[in-house]
């Protein structure tokens, strides 16, 4: 059994993740730990320091935002060590949003569909 393996508590009545970005999220931040590229402490300050933020510009602090959160603080982290760049992070981000913007509802996003232009955008 690996050190992951039933690491998560028995008997719970919902999932730990409501979207599967953040499950995404939460498994490229092991990985990168386990790659050695942060230690622990160092990703609690960064994850802090992100919900901190959040805070001070509104963010209600109910827990639905903590995903949000922690992807900030995994993009930061990952800008910070040159695994990425803020330029391409922020290209990204925009092809997702072109993305989401040209799928039908209810259908998944994919990245690809950011690639077309059909629609004139």
């Amino acid at each position: 059994m690996s050190r992951h393996e039933g690491a998560l508590p028995a008997g719970l009545d919902e999932p730990v993740f409501s979207e599967p970005w953040q499950a995404e999220a939460f498994a490229m931040t092991v990985a990168l730990h386990d790659k050695g590229l942060f230690s622990w402490s160092e990703w609690a300050s960064t994850l802090s320091h992100a919900i901190r933020e959040a805070q001070a510009a509104g963010d209600p602090d109910f827990g639905e935002t903590y995903y949000e959160h922690w992807l900030a603080a995994l993009e930061k982290t990952a800008s910070d060590k040159g695994l990425v760049t803020r330029a391409s992070l922020m290209s990204r981000r925009e092809q997702w949003r072109l993305a989401a913007k040209r799928t039908p509802h209810g259908q998944p996003i994919l990245l690809e569909t950011a690639e077309r232009s059909d629609d004139g955008i």
